[in-house]
């Protein structure tokens, strides 16, 4: 009996994988459609473990894909889309070779359009889903939203972009959802907490836009993401706005007369809800919207206490946060970013306004004497106000990331800024470096040390100074002391020689007597070693298949090591060097104040 061999390649992972090229010509479309569609669709491509064998044989690079994976974008109805877009295509270029301009116009008016809302159900059939994936989708959004009109960047698509973006803001500052707040040469770096799920995204400066080349940043490819993204965050910001009783697409009521004749309606409500600064209509007017009071259920048996208190300690933390500037009035001058710090101020509370003459929305005045805080970020101003401080943009955001209002000494306008600490820090996480600063704000003690530290330098620098005039009379004061302490010296050997005495006829009647055990102190350095040697012993025992995961885990904490280590010696330089400015600068102060 014959047996029928198994040909290769037809089990195992050369038949899991196809390449790009296979799956183009399975599904009929060109390698842009097929682009847009594996973006869509959420589909990547896979890295085998075993390439050659994936490849069936050939040892060259290629792009892979699941076979299921194929199988599955086959019953997908935006294929047939996609190729009314091919034939649209060759329609449109037939009618403009032949100038039939009455049929280009027709051709345009009926063009073939994609509805992505079954591929959004699809891919997050719950509201927690798509939160959870939110973070890349806001962050292209807001970076799209800046950008001009481009060859693959449609204008309608940047003002979409705008659109849904500033209405997220609104549900956050609605929502009083916002935790975090960090500003770096990257953008502004936001975190909110919406239904228990962390959302972070990244809102990019304010800069005049600057042309990338075609090898850095392919906008076709990050436009289908935005196409794909838009339809998404519409969905999350429909479903945000009904749950916090508001109208969606977002009205306002308390609009003036005045102001609308100036503007058409719709510009109007579009640079109103953009200026962040009006409260949105609700749904149902005659209800408030109370706050929710969440309760913790206390399970004796099942939780652990202590994190118990923790999550009460931290609900408390976030409660007293949501209000952080409620009462407070500030004003922005016209030189300070105004979207960042009106989203900051009016999420925790507070009431802000700006020069009506810069943007639509100001609500009170400069001149208004209830202010308590004018934002600036300029050395000086001709007019200012007794009545309010003069702060620079980074106490807002201090304040924010410390969960209170910190002092505004450090802060005031032209004070050096102390350095802004990035909340986005893993606690749980060991070998970290943790500088001074924020050392201060989490422990008290330190706060303490920290400042005795300042008044020591202080008083040494002072004693300095006086010790130089006093070194005459100090050299005259041991002069005249030197012969009583002569004296004193032949009494106290006096006394010594009869203390030997006594001390060896109490040794000679103790030494009959019954004495007590004493524990024998181990010597450190023998209990290091020993230590080690059996940590070394435990190392051996480790089984083969994860050794190497333990020397990598090792040389990490290694490499780890190494850097705090870095970072202490140069903060260390750093604290010294300044430390003999400080110096400098207080003898020249006091020369200058003796002249």
């Amino acid at each position: 009996m014959v047996v029928i061999g198994k040909k290769k390649y037809q089990s195992g992972e050369g038949a899991q994988f196809m390449s790009r090229k296979a799956a183009m010509k399975k599904l009929q479309l060109s390698l842009k459609q097929f682009r847009k569609l594996c973006i869509l669709k959420g589909i990547y491509p896979r890295e085998p473990r075993n390439r050659k064998r994936a490849q069936q044989g050939h040892t060259g690079i290629k792009t892979l894909y699941h076979k299921k994976d194929i199988q599955f974008l086959m019953h997908e109805p935006i294929i047939w889309k996609l190729r009314e877009y091919k034939i649209f295509g060759k329609k449109v270029s037939k009618a403009k070779a032949l100038r039939d301009f009455g049929a280009l116009r027709r051709y345009l008016q009926n063009h073939p359009t994609l509805k992505l809302d079954h591929i959004v159900k699809e891919r997050y059939p719950t509201f927690i889903d798509a939160l959870r994936d939110l973070d890349d989708c806001l962050t292209l959004c807001f970076l799209f939203s800046t950008f001009p009109s481009m060859k693959y960047v449609p204008r309608d698509q940047t003002i979409l972009c705008r659109r849904l973006t500033v209405e997220f803001i609104h549900a956050v500052i609605a929502a009083k959802a916002l935790r975090k707040i960090f500003v770096s040469i990257k953008g502004y770096y936001y975190q909110a907490d919406i239904r228990g799920q962390t959302v972070t995204w990244i809102v990019s400066h304010h800069f005049c836009f600057e042309p990338q080349s075609k090898l850095e940043v392919d906008f076709r490819i990050m436009s289908t993401f935005v196409e794909f993204y838009v339809t998404m965050l519409g969905f999350v910001n429909f479903r945000l706005y009904h749950s916090l009783n508001l109208h969606y697409p977002p009205k306002f009521t308390n609009a003036g007369t005045s102001d609308k004749t100036l503007v058409d309606e719709e510009a109007y409500v579009s640079e109103r809800i953009s200026a962040l600064n009006t409260p949105l209509a609700s749904l149902n007017a005659t209800t408030e919207s109370l706050e929710e009071e969440v309760d913790i259920d206390n399970f004796s048996n099942e939780t652990d206490p202590s994190q118990l208190e923790a999550a009460k300690l931290e609900m408390t933390k976030i409660k007293k946060l949501k209000t952080l500037f409620k009462g407070l009035k500030f004003f922005i001058n016209r030189e300070v970013p105004r979207e960042p710090l009106v989203f900051a101020l009016r999420s925790f509370g507070g009431e802000v306004s700006w020069d009506k003459l810069l943007f639509v929305g100001a609500t009170f005045d400069e001149n208004d004497e209830s202010i308590t805080h004018h934002i600036v970020d300029r050395p000086s101003m001709d007019k200012q106000f007794i009545s309010r401080y003069y702060v620079q943009p980074q106490w807002v955001f201090d304040s924010v990331n410390a969960r209170e209002l910190l002092p505004v000494e450090k802060y005031l306008m032209g004070c050096i800024l102390p350095p802004h600490l990035s909340p986005f820090t893993d606690s749980q996480r060991d070998q970290t470096y943790i500088p001074p600063e924020e050392r201060v704000l989490m422990d008290s003690e330190y706060r303490l040390k920290d400042a005795e530290n300042d008044s020591e330098e202080a008083s040494e620098e002072e004693q300095s100074i006086a010790g130089d005039k006093d070194n005459k009379e100090s050299d005259e004061d041991v002069d005249e002391i030197s012969d009583p302490e002569e004296d004193l010296d032949e009494v106290e050997q006096i006394d010594e020689v009869n203390a030997e005495k006594d001390q060896k006829r109490l040794e000679k009647k103790k030494q009959m007597k019954v004495k007590a055990g004493q524990v024998t102190k181990e010597d450190p350095w023998e209990k290091e070693k020993r230590e080690k040697q059996e940590y070394r012993l435990r190392e051996k025992m480790i089984k083969k298949k994860h050794r190497n995961l333990y020397k990598s885990m090792m040389k990490g904490r290694e490499e780890r090591a190494k850097e705090i280590w870095l970072l202490r010696k140069k903060r260390r330089i750093h604290d010294e060097t300044e430390k003999e400015k400080r110096k400098e600068a207080r003898k020249l102060k006091k020369s200058i104040a003796t002249d």
